[in-house]
C-alpha cells in the first residue's frame, strides 16, 4: 500500500529527481509529474509540523481506480424480492397455523384440567361429608377454582368488548399454562361463531351451569355441617345431589372433549390445504429465480476470469491483500481480500487513492509517507505498519510491503505489494507489555514481600515491600544466595527453618509454612511473619526458579495474642473469666484422678454490692468490683487461681490444697473482705462475702457437680445469715435440700417446654343454697412427671418461688386458662363459668410485664374481664404493698375481680385490709378446719367474716371438709364454701395432655351445671 509521493521539501521548494512527462491524478493537486525528475511536494497539514518528513495526509486524491463492475443494492433487491415475499408469506402461515394448531391443544388440555379439578372437587366434597374436617372443604373450594376460572374466561370473550386482562387471568386460574393463554383467547374471538367451534363453546357452557350447580351443592353441605346439626341421615340429599351433579358433568365432559378433537382435526385439515397451495405458487417462482441468478452467475465468471489477470501479478499463493499501482497512469487495484480486511465487500469501496487516504490513522500518515519516499527516492526496503479505519468504525493495524519496478533510467514506473491484518499480533504484544507493566506495578505496590530466585538459590528480584523488610536493596542483594541473606527461625523453638527453596525444587509444588516464624534483621531484630514458596515453569512445565512470599504478621499476632487474653479475662478486673476457670478447673479434676491430688473450690458472693450498685451507681460497683479483686488476690497462695464468674460473684481454685487449709483460706478471705473499708462520695460501705467451699479428693466429682455444689455451699452461707463460710459435706442435710431444689428448676423448665402441667378446677359455692349465684371455680395447677404420673403443687412451687419461675408458671395459667374458658364459649355459645379465680404469685404482682400480659391475653382471647377474679396471697399483697395496689387498681379499672387468700394468717391483716381494693377474702383453712372443736378458730371465722362485710367484701370459707363445717359456716354468715365437703378438684383441660377427652372437658361440664351442695 503506498500513497502520493509529490510532496514537498522542509523549504517548500519541490526537489527534482528525473525528467520525462507528467500523468495526471485526480484529487486536490492537478497533477501527480512523472518526469526524468519526479517531483515530490509536500503541503503543511493542519495540526502537524511542516518538517522534512513527507506527509501523505494532504497530498489530496491522488489515487484513481479502475471502474469495478459492482451489482447494485436496487438492482439486488428486483431480483430477489419475489422471493423474499414468498417467504415472508410462508412464514406467516406456518406462524399462524402453529398458534391456531397450539391454541387447539391448549384447550384440549384445558379440557383435561377442568374435568380432573371437577372430580377432585367431587372427591374433597365427598370426604368433606365424611371427615367433617374443612380442610377438605378448602381442598373442594381449591379444586372448583380451574373450572370456576375457564368460566369468568368464557364470559369475558363473550362480551362485545372483553376486558382480556380479565380473561387471562380466569385462564390462569383454570391452570393452563401462562404461554398458551393468548393462543387460546385468539381462538375463542376468531372462531367463536364457526360451527364446531361453536358446538363446542355451547357445551362449555352447559358444563359451566351444571358447576353453579355443584357449586351450590357444596356451600349448602358445608353451611349444614357447620350448623352442627348435620347427622349421617340428613346428609343423604346433599350427598346425591352431588353425585346427580357428577353424573350429569361426565357426558358433557366428554363431549366437549370430542367436539374440540373435531375442530382440531378440521383446522389441520384447512391448514394442510393453505401450505400446499403456497408451496404450489413457490414452485414455479422458485424456477423463475433460479434462472435469473445463473445468469447472474456467468456475468460473474466472466468478471472473475478479468480479475484473476491481475492476479497473476502479484504474489501468488499470498493470503494477504494485494494492491497494484501503476506510477505513470496512476491506475491502482486492490484485491477483494484487501476489502475484506477492512470488512467490505468487493463492490463496497473504489479503487482510488482517496478511499484508502480517507481511512488511514492521522497519527501514521508521517510514518507512511517517510517509507514511501524512502523506497521511491532510494530504493530502500518497503516496509510499514499503520493503522486503517475499518467498516465498524474501529482502527486496525495493518503491515504493508511492497517492491517497485523501475525503467532502464532507474525511475519507478510500477509498484506492487501486499497488505497484512497485524491487529492480533499487536494487541498481543500491548497484552504482553501490559500484563509486564501490570506485573511489575503489582509487585511494587503489594504489601506483601516478594523475592523470586533462580534454581540455585540465586536472588533475581526483589518488590520494594522486601527491600524494606529484609533491609536489603535489590542491587546489594541481586544474585547471592537467599539462604545468606535471610535468617529465618521457629518462633517458638528458636532453632532454623530448613531451606524452602530446596523444599520447593524438591517437591516440585507450592509450599505454605505452617509454624510461626521470626525474620531476624540485622542489629537483632525480630519481625514476626507468614512466608510461603511456589515454583516458576516454563511453557514446558519445568521449574525456572522460585517466588517467595513474605508477610509482616506482627500485629496480627499482637490482636491475637489480645484475644486470647480477652476471650479468657474478665475486662473490668483483669481476673480470668468463667470459661477459663472451668478449663483450669476441669484440668485439676483430671489431675485429682489420676494422681489422687487434693484441691478445694471455693464460691464466693458479696452481700452488699448491690447496695452499692443501686445508691452509687455502676461506676461505683465497677471500682468496688476493682478493689475487692486486688484484695482477695492478695490474699492466695501463688499459683492459686481467682476468677471472676459474673455480677458480685468470684470463684477461687485452690491446687493441692488439703481441706482444713481450704476452709482456713477461705475464712482469711471472708475477714479480708470484712475488714476492707470502702467508701465512695465520702459515703462508706460495710462489706461482706459469702463464701461456698467444696473439696476435691481423687475423682470424687465432675465439673457440674463441683460448680453446682460450691453454688449450693455458697447459698447455705447466705441463708445462715450471709459474712460466713459453708463447707460442702455429703452428709449435709440442708445443702441437699438445696440441691434437691435446684434440680426441680430443671423438671420445672422442662415440663413448661414439653407441655407437662395441666389445670384442675375446685368449685366454690353459696353456703345458703337459696342464694342465687353464678358458678365459681378455682383454678390449681398441677405437673406431669416424666411417666405421666401428677405431682402436687407443694412439691414444686417452693422451688420455682426460690429460683424466679412462677412468672413462667403464672403466664402458663393465665395462658392456658383463658383459651380454654374461649374454646368453651365458642362450643357452648355462652361461658359455663361465671367467676374463675386464677392465683397470681408475689413475682407476677410486682412486674409490670405481668400486668401487660394479662391486657394482652385478655385481648387475644376475648374473654369477658368480669369472668376473672385473681387471688393473691395476703403475705404476698402486704409484702409489697404498693405494687399489690397498683396491679389491682390497673386490673379492677378494666372489670376484673380480686380475692384475698389465706386472710388471718398476718398478724396486720386488718390494718391493712382497708387499703387493699379486694371482692373477696378468703378466710385461711388453718382456722377454718377445726373451728367445730376449737371456740378461738371459730371466733377468728366469726371476726374475719364480720370484718370483711363491713368493708363491703365478700366472705370465702377454705378448707370445708364436712357438712357439719358447712352448717356451722352458713350460721356464721360466710358467703361461700370451698373445700373437699363441697366438690374436689377436676380436669380444667381445653385440648391439655391432663384429659384424654376429645372437645371440652365432659367432667368440667358436668361441674359447671351441677346443683350446689346443701
Amino acid at each position: 500500500m503506498m500513497l502520493d509521493p509529490q510532496k514537498a521539501e522542509p523549504d517548500g521548494n519541490p526537489r527534482q529527481v528525473a525528467a520525462t512527462q507528467p500523468a495526471e491524478v485526480p484529487g486536490r493537486h492537478a497533477a501527480f509529474p512523472i518526469t526524468s525528475t519526479t517531483t515530490l511536494r509536500r503541503e503543511p497539514q493542519a495540526g502537524l509540523p511542516n518538517t522534512g518528513t513527507p506527509s501523505l495526509a494532504t497530498s489530496g486524491s491522488v489515487l484513481s481506480g479502475v471502474a469495478a463492475i459492482i451489482p447494485t443494492s436496487t438492482r439486488l433487491l428486483l431480483i430477489i424480492w419475489p422471493f423474499l415475499a414468498i417467504v415472508v408469506l410462508l412464514v406467516l402461515l406456518a406462524a399462524e397455523s402453529l398458534e391456531i394448531h397450539s391454541a387447539g391443544r391448549a384447550y384440549v388440555e384445558g379440557e383435561s384440567l377442568w374435568s380432573k379439578a371437577q372430580k377432585e372437587a367431587v372427591m374433597h366434597l365427598l370426604r368433606y361429608a365424611h371427615t367433617r374436617s374443612e380442610q377438605d372443604y378448602d381442598g373442594f373450594s381449591e379444586a372448583l377454582k380451574v373450572p370456576l376460572g375457564d368460566s369468568r374466561a368464557r364470559l369475558e370473550l363473550e362480551k362485545p368488548e372483553p376486558d382480556y386482562n380479565v380473561a387471562y387471568q380466569g385462564f390462569l386460574e383454570g391452570r393452563n399454562h401462562p404461554d398458551d393463554i393468548p393462543g387460546m383467547i385468539l381462538l375463542f374471538r376468531r372462531f367463536r361463531h364457526v360451527s364446531y367451534i361453536d358446538r363446542a363453546i355451547s357445551l362449555w357452557e352447559e358444563g359451566d351451569r351444571s358447576i353453579a350447580t355443584f357449586q351450590e351443592a357444596g356451600e349448602a353441605l358445608h353451611r349444614h355441617i357447620s350448623s352442627g346439626l348435620a347427622t349421617r341421615e340428613s346428609l343423604i340429599p346433599y350427598l346425591e345431589q352431588i353425585y346427580r351433579v357428577d353424573a350429569d358433568l361426565t357426558p358433557k365432559a366428554d363431549a366437549f372433549s370430542a367436539s374440540l378433537g373435531e375442530a382440531t382435526r378440521k383446522t389441520k385439515q384447512i391448514l394442510l390445504i393453505a401450505n400446499v397451495a403456497l408451496a404450489g405458487i413457490l414452485v414455479p417462482l422458485g424456477i423463475v429465480l433460479s434462472r435469473r441468478m445463473l445468469k447472474h452467475g456467468e456475468a460473474f465468471q466472466r468478471a472473475l476470469k478479468r480479475s484473476e489477470e491481475r492476479f497473476n501479478l502479484a504474489v501468488n499463493g499470498s493470503n494477504d491483500g494485494i494492491w497494484d499501482w501503476h506510477i505513470q497512469t496512476n491506475e491502482i487495484y486492490y484485491s477483494t481480500r484487501c476489502k475484506e480486511l477492512l470488512g467490505y465487500a468487493a463492490d463496497e469501496i473504489q479503487d482510488t487513492w482517496a478511499e484508502f487516504e480517507s481511512r488511514l490513522h492521522p497519527d501514521d500518515v508521517d510514518i507512511m509517507f517517510a517509507a514511501l519516499h524512502a523506497h521511491l527516492e532510494a530504493n530502500l526496503g518497503y516496509d510499514v505498519e499503520f493503522r486503517l479505519k475499518c467498516k465498524s468504525g474501529a482502527y486496525r493495524w495493518f503491515r504493508s510491503r511492497g517492491q517497485s519496478v523501475r525503467n532502464n533510467e532507474g525511475r519507478p514506473v510500477r509498484m506492487a505489494g501486499s497488505l497484512t491484518d497485524i491487529t492480533d499480533r499487536k494487541t498481543a504484544e500491548a497484552q504482553l507489555y501490559a500484563e509486564k507493566e501490570r506485573a511489575q506495578v503489582t509487585l511494587a505496590s503489594i504489601g506483601d514481600a516478594v523475592v523470586t530466585t533462580d534454581t540455585n538459590g540465586l536472588v533475581e528480584y526483589l518488590n520494594p515491600v522486601a527491600e524494606s523488610l529484609t533491609w536489603l536493596s535489590l542491587s546489594q542483594a541481586e544474585g547471592l544466595p537467599l539462604r545468606s541473606l535471610l535468617q529465618l527461625v521457629d518462633e517458638t523453638t528458636r532453632l532454623p527453618i530448613p531451606d524452602v527453596i530446596d523444599r520447593v525444587m524438591r517437591e516440585g509444588r507450592p509450599i505454605k509454612i505452617a509454624t510461626d516464624t521470626l525474620l531476624l534483621r540485622q542489629g537483632g531484630e525480630e519481625i514476626a511473619i507468614d512466608h510461603s514458596a511456589a515454583p516458576i515453569r516454563d511453557r514446558n512445565g519445568q521449574i525456572t526458579g522460585v517466588v517467595l512470599v513474605f508477610r509482616d504478621v506482627s500485629r496480627e499476632r499482637q490482636y491475637a495474642a489480645k484475644l486470647s487474653y480477652q476471650a479468657s479475662h474478665d475486662a473490668l478486673t483483669g481476673l480470668i473469666n468463667r470459661r477459663e476457670f472451668e478449663h483450669r478447673l476441669d484440668r485439676a479434676l483430671t489431675s485429682a484422678t489420676e494422681f489422687q491430688r487434693h484441691h478445694a473450690v471455693m464460691y464466693l458472693d458479696l452481700d452488699q454490692f448491690k447496695v452499692v450498685n443501686d445508691t452509687c451507681g455502676h461506676t461505683a460497683g465497677d471500682e468496688l468490683m476493682r478493689r475487692i479483686s486486688a484484695v482477695l488476690q492478695r490474699r492466695l497462695r501463688e499459683g492459686d487461681t481467682l476468677a471472676r464468674l459474673g455480677g458480685d460473684e468470684f470463684g477461687v481454685l485452690l491446687e493441692n490444697c488439703p481441706s482444713e487449709h481450704g476452709a482456713r483460706i477461705a475464712e482469711e478471705l471472708r475477714k479480708a473482705v470484712a475488714d476492707f473499708p470502702f467508701v465512695w462520695d465520702g459515703r462508706p460501705f460495710s462489706l461482706s462475702v459469702s463464701i461456698g467451699v467444696v473439696n476435691i479428693g481423687s475423682g470424687l466429682f465432675t465439673l457440674t457437680d463441683v460448680l453446682s455444689k460450691a453454688d449450693a455451699a455458697c447459698y447455705m452461707a447466705k441463708e445462715k445469715g450471709r459474712n460466713r463460710v459453708h463447707v460442702f459435706h455429703r452428709e449435709d442435710s440442708e445443702l441437699s435440700n438445696r440441691q434437691f431444689e435446684m434440680e426441680w428448676v430443671t423438671r420445672i423448665n422442662e415440663a413448661l417446654e414439653q407441655g407437662r402441667f395441666c389445670l384442675y378446677a375446685q368449685e366454690i359455692i353459696p353456703t345458703d343454697p337459696r342464694a342465687k349465684v353464678g358458678s365459681h371455680f378455682e383454678l390449681l395447677i398441677r405437673m406431669l412427671d416424666e411417666q405421666g404420673k401428677l405431682i402436687p403443687p407443694m412439691a414444686f412451687i417452693p422451688a420455682a418461688e426460690r429460683y424466679g419461675l412462677m412468672r413462667s408458671i403464672d403466664n402458663w395459667v393465665i395462658r392456658t386458662a383463658f383459651s380454654t374458658l374461649a374454646s368453651m364459649r365458642d362450643q357452648t355459645g355462652g361461658s359455663p363459668i361465671d367467676i374463675c379465680s386464677i392465683n397470681l404469685s408475689a413475682a407476677s404482682l410486682g412486674d409490670e410485664r405481668s400486668l401487660e400480659y394479662v391486657r394482652e391475653q385478655f385481648t387475644h382471647f376475648g374473654i369477658a374481664h368480669g369472668a376473672i377474679c385473681f387471688e393473691i396471697t395476703e403475705h404476698d399483697a402486704i409484702r409489697n404493698l404498693s405494687k399489690a395496689t397498683h396491679f389491682i387498681q390497673e386490673l379492677k379499672a378494666l372489670g376484673c375481680r380480686f380475692s384475698l387468700d389465706d386472710f388471718g394468717k398476718g398478724m396486720s391483716s386488718f390494718a391493712y385490709l382497708k387499703d387493699l381494693p379486694v371482692d373477696f377474702l378468703k378466710i385461711d383453712g388453718g382456722f377454718v378446719k377445726d373451728m367445730l372443736d376449737d371456740p378461738i378458730d371459730r371466733a377468728m371465722v366469726e371476726a374475719i367474716n364480720h370484718i370483711g362485710h363491713v368493708m363491703g367484701k365478700r366472705t370465702i370459707a377454705e378448707f370445708v371438709e364436712n357438712r357439719r363445717i358447712l352448717r356451722v359456716l352458713r350460721e356464721i354468715g360466710v358467703d361461700l364454701a370451698q373445700g373437699f365437703g363441697v366438690a374436689k378438684p377436676r380436669p380444667f383441660c381445653m385440648h391439655t395432655p391432663a384429659c384424654g377427652c376429645e372437645g371440652i372437658c365432659q367432667q368440667m361440664l358436668a361441674v359447671a351445671t351441677s346443683a350446689p351442695v346443701s
